[in-house]
Formats: C-alpha cells, sequence, structure tokens
C-alpha cells in the first residue's frame, strides 16, 4: 500500500510528465513532421472520444467529473487565469488538437519548414 507522501510524489511526477507532454504538443508543428504530428493528435483526441476524459490527469490527481476541469484550466488557474471551464474543456477536446495538426501541415507543407525530427518518405 502507498503511504500519502509517495502518493504525492507520484502525482508530482505525473503533473510534470503531463506538462511535458502538452509543451511537446504545442511545440509540435516545429519539432516533428506533420503526418507523425497528426497520429499523435489524432490519438489524443481518440481518448476524449473514446475514455470523454484525459487518461493522464487520474494520475496526478486531478477531478474532473461534472465540473469541466482539465489540466489547461488547472494549469490557467494557477497563475491567476480564470477562464469559463466548459468552452475551455470544448476547446481543448474538439478544436485545440487540430488546429495544432493543420498549423503543422501549413508551416511544413506550403511553408516548406523542415523540423528536426523529420522522417524522409
Amino acid at each position: 500500500m502507498d503511504s500519502v507522501g509517495e502518493r504525492t510524489i507520484s502525482s508530482r511526477l505525473w503533473f510534470w510528465a503531463h506538462f511535458l507532454l502538452v509543451v511537446l504538443a504545442w511545440m509540435g508543428p516545429f519539432l516533428a513532421d506533420w503526418y507523425i504530428l497528426a497520429c499523435a493528435y489524432g490519438l489524443v483526441l481518440l481518448q476524449f472520444v473514446v475514455f470523454n476524459r484525459c487518461l493522464m490527469n487520474a494520475h496526478h490527481d486531478l477531478e474532473e467529473e461534472d465540473n469541466h476541469n482539465t489540466f489547461y484550466a488547472q494549469l490557467l488557474e494557477s497563475v491567476g487565469i480564470r477562464l469559463p471551464r466548459k468552452p475551455l474543456k470544448r476547446f481543448v477536446r474538439t478544436w485545440l488538437y487540430m488546429l495544432l495538426g493543420i498549423l503543422a501541415w501549413v508551416i511544413q507543407v506550403p511553408g516548406r519548414y523542415i523540423p528536426p525530427i523529420h522522417i524522409h518518405l
């Protein structure tokens, strides 16, 4: 059985892993090929459709039941930015990752940007 201290450390590690993935998702269009990102962003959206939640949230004690909480809301509120949770959740879970994928395609294909993680097909 885990002690409270161990859960706290585990929760913090999951929080920072989640934070790192969010930062990588936002930097993705500049780091990796658009088709790799389309798959990654598609998997993120798929988890929202299949599980109706972000699978990482529970690992760092983020409750999202009935209060429309998201990792983005948690981050923004921690720095004093309060946005309506329900529209933010809807945006993150429907549009954000599609827009990041479109951005990746636009800067890489018409913009001819070659990211550092490039797999020539």
